[in-house]
């Protein structure tokens, strides 16, 4: 498993009955590695998860991994209270067909460092798949600290950290006390680039899911050191990185995706689709990024292998 570059982290998309739609998300999942993502990554938040069945999470996963046939990565999260039912997905994900894990801490209780330990270790002693940790203690109330991940390391399967705490030093903070032992990946659109700069070694993206060619560009760019060419996109995009960091941003990045023509609307109640004023006043940031899409420069040759 290499966690380096771009991940979108996929909406889930539904039908005017609320049924799947699986055309429309292998779409969007062509539109995504059309534009060179380095992997896929399924049921986060911005999927809609917690309101998906067992049923529909399979389905969802065994879609994607026939349909990306080995050309990136796929990788599923778990997001569960249960240490027992995290342990479950953990150990039959490897018959699902799925590359690594995105693991986040338990879920609606506050559990102490010794808890988390325990429930982290549960899961990775239970498989050999890869797990980037999703640290993020501003939505979900609990830090994985740089203690410990001390205490994680010695787990092999534990590698990669996907970095939500909104600390751009933290980035520094992992690397001066691991090295390149965890994998760090920005998890907050609109830090992105500082994190990248910084040194992080990619990018768990949510505007991707509309706007995938200057998601990849943007990281590409900051790899291969040319960074004027990425902030002048950076600085077009930030207004609809702004997007994610709402706790609409499904229905926020839902509707840039219809916009951009790559999506559709429908959400699963309890979520309910933009109306009124607020709509309005989301679809006039996303034409506005629309109508003054920038020239995306070349990314061929050292650009296309950063």
């Amino acid at each position: 498993m290499n966690w380096q570059g771009v991940f979108p982290a996929l909406t889930t998309k539904f039908t005017a009955d609320d049924e799947l739609d699986l055309a429309a998300f292998t779409a969007n999942l062509d539109a995504q590695l059309d534009a060179g993502v380095d992997g896929i990554i399924l049921g986060g938040s911005l999927g809609e998860a917690s309101t998906l069945s067992n049923e529909e999470k399979d389905t969802l996963v065994k879609t994607t991994v026939e349909y990306v046939a080995g050309r990136v990565p796929v990788v599923l999260n778990i997001a569960e209270g249960a240490t027992r039912e995290a342990v479950r997905i953990a150990e039959s994900a490897t018959q699902l067909g799925v590359s690594g894990l995105m693991l986040l801490p338990p879920m609606r209780y506050n559990a102490d460092k010794r808890e988390v330990f325990t429930y982290f270790k549960a899961i990775a002693t239970a498989t050999d798949l890869p797990i980037m940790l999703y640290n993020n203690p501003i939505d979900y109330k609990i830090e994985v600290t740089l203690d410990l991940f001390e205490d994680l390391v010695d787990l092999p399967t534990i590698q990669a950290v996907k970095e939500s705490t909104r600390d751009v030093s933290n980035v520094t903070r992992l690397r001066n006390r691991f090295g390149d032992r965890i994998k760090i990946l920005c998890g907050v659109d609109t830090l992105a680039m500082e994190e990248l700069v910084m040194g992080a070694d990619g990018w768990v993206a949510g505007l991707v899911c509309a706007f995938p060619r200057e998601t990849v560009a943007i990281y590409r760019l900051v790899k291969a050191g040319r960074y004027d060419e990425a902030r002048a996109i950076y600085r077009w995009f930030l207004p609809l990185l702004e997007l994610d960091i709402h706790p609409k941003l499904v229905q926020y990045i839902k509707l840039a995706e219809t916009a951009a023509g790559i999506g559709t609307e429908h959400v699963r109640a309890p979520r309910l689709p933009l109306i009124g004023a607020e709509r309005d006043r989301v679809l006039d940031i996303i034409n506005s990024g629309l109508a003054n899409r920038p020239a995306l420069p070349q990314l061929e040759g050292t650009l296309e292998a950063a």
